[in-house]
Formats: C-alpha cells, sequence, structure tokens
C-alpha cells in the first residue's frame, strides 16, 4: 500500500509539472487516495477479525469433540462391566448345573446373587439411557440457542454446557442502563429468542441470576450491589413471565452481587464482563434420584 502510495502520488506531481494540473485538482486526487488507503486498512483489520473468529470456532469444536470421545470411554467402561456380570452369571449357571448335591438354603443365596446382577445390569442400563438423554437435551439446547442468537456479539452473550448446566449469560449492557434494573427496549429481542427456546422445552427449570462488579451503589430505590443484582434478576424474570408467557412455576430469581467474578474488577474491561445476567437451565435430576431410590 505504500508503494501504491508513493506511486500515484509521484505520478500526480509529474501530471502538476507537466500538465499544469492546478493544485486543486491534485488535492482531489490526493484525498482520493487517502481514502482508499483508509478503505485497506479497514479490509485487513475485517480480515484478521475474520481469522480470529475461525480460529476460536474452531478451538470449541475441539472441546466439543474432545468431551464426546470422554463420555464414549465411560460408556465402554459401563458395557465392560455388564459383559464381565453376563459372563460371570452363565459360569455360575453351568457350575451349579453340574452339582450333584447343594442345600436349598445355599441354592437360593445363589438365585438371590445372581437375581441381584441382572438388577445391576439393569440399572447400568438405565443410568447410560439417562445420561444419554440430559447430553442429547444440552446440545439440543445449546444448538438452538446459538442458531437464534447467531445475530449477537459473541462477546456480549456466551452460552456454554458446564457441570451438567447449560448457562446462557448476557452482558448487561444489552439488557439495562448503567445502574438501573428497568429492562430496557433493545433487550426484548434478546430475550425473546431465549424465550422462544426455553418455550420449546416446557419440562426443564432455570434459574435467572444477578452478577454485579465492584463499584458499590446506593440510591433512594437501591441499596448496594445485592439489591440491584436481586432486582435486575427480577426485572428479567418478570419479562420472560408477563411479555413472553413463561411458567413462573418453571423460574427462580437470584442474586448473585460482585462475589461470583469472571474477570478482574481492577479493570473497565473486567468489570464490564462481571455485570452480566446468566440464565441457568437446571439439569432434570429427578430421573437419576428415583432410579437411585428404586434401588
Amino acid at each position: 500500500m505504500r508503494k501504491i502510495h508513493l506511486s500515484l502520488t509521484v505520478m500526480i506531481a509529474l501530471l502538476v509539472g507537466t500538465s499544469c494540473v492546478s493544485k486543486k485538482t491534485f488535492r482531489a486526487e490526493a484525498a482520493k487516495l487517502d481514502n482508499l488507503q483508509t478503505t485497506y486498512s479497514g479490509l485487513q483489520a475485517d480480515f484478521r477479525n475474520c481469522q480470529t473468529a475461525k480460529d476460536e470456532a474452531n478451538k470449541k469444536a475441539s472441546d466439543l469433540e474432545l468431551q464426546n470421545k470422554g463420555l464414549l470411554n465411560k460408556i465402554d467402561g459401563l458395557n465392560s462391566q455388564i459383559d464381565y456380570l453376563k459372563e460371570n452369571n452363565s459360569t455360575v449357571l453351568k457350575q451349579l448345573s453340574d452339582l450333584s448335591v447343594i442345600s436349598s438354603s445355599q441354592a437360593e443365596s445363589i438365585k438371590k446373587s445372581l437375581d441381584n446382577i441382572g438388577s445391576k445390569d439393569m440399572y447400568i442400563k438405565d443410568l447410560q439411557s439417562a445420561i444419554a438423554r440430559k447430553d442429547s437435551l444440552n446440545m439440543a439446547l445449546v444448538m438452538n440457542l446459538k442458531g437464534v442468537l447467531n445475530d449477537i456479539n459473541d462477546s456480549d452473550v456466551e452460552i456454554k454446557v458446564e457441570k451438567s448446566a447449560v448457562y446462557i449469560s448476557i452482558s448487561d449492557k444489552l439488557l439495562f442502563n448503567s445502574g438501573s434494573y428497568e429492562v430496557t427496549s433493545k433487550a426484548m429481542t434478546v430475550l425473546g429468542k431465549v424465550a422462544k427456546v426455553l418455550q420449546n422445552q416446557p419440562n426443564i427449570e432455570f434459574i435467572v441470576e444477578g452478577h454485579t462488579d465492584t463499584v458499590p451503589i446506593k440510591t433512594a430505590a437501591i441499596k448496594d450491589n445485592w439489591d440491584l443484582s436481586v432486582l435486575r434478576a427480577t426485572s428479567v424474570v418478570r419479562i420472560l413471565q408477563n411479555n413472553f408467557g413463561l411458567d413462573p412455576a418453571r423460574m427462580t430469581a437470584g442474586g448473585r452481587s460482585q462475589y461470583v467474578p469472571v474477570a478482574s474488577n481492577s479493570t473497565a474491561d473486567g468489570r464490564a464482563k462481571n455485570r452480566r445476567t446468566r440464565i441457568v437451565i437446571l439439569p432434570q435430576l429427578d430421573q437419576f434420584f428415583q432410579l437411585l431410590e428404586n434401588k
């Protein structure tokens, strides 16, 4: 670009010297050249941003692949245990058939042991099925949420799966004005898209958490950051209930104040990351509790 700039400058200078081009024309051409250089610099910045986004997407794909391999390894381990139990079951049955003398109490004890092995086998299969259903639901939720929110800046909305729960973290600049707990009109678009996905999954429950930075606040309506975080959470819950028709029995509102930061509060950028509202979609643990209660 510097070479092009220099060449054009020399050409324009020659034109001025040989063709008697006016200074006004020369300045106009120089301005065009500067505009071209500015456009080229902008295109370079856009290209670098695209490359960074591509690298981040590749990393996320690699992380998901590693998680999937880990789950497959666990399932393989459980299947090996089942095969081992089945093999032992067959061996014991064969040995019983070969016995000529055995007491009734011994026979009953062995039968109970074999029945117990069979029940454990079914128990492991039920757990495998429950885990698979849970993981499938979480993956479907994440894909649906990312699909409806694909036009929102990644730095403003983060969606991830952690400890069997799906987390949707929304920056406060998308939802509230500074120091306020009133949901802005532009936030309705984001909350409406999230509500649509949640509406399609009527059996899941979720928590709306308010988070703040460490900057103190005290107004006539807000006592401190605890107060602000709770008021913001309840504001979002009301919008989901009143504007988008979500069942209030599925929702919990809570404030975490400044005590669960995701970045350092020593910088403006860190404080901005900490000011967020997080929707936590809870795992359906009742199916696991039912399985345990039955054992």
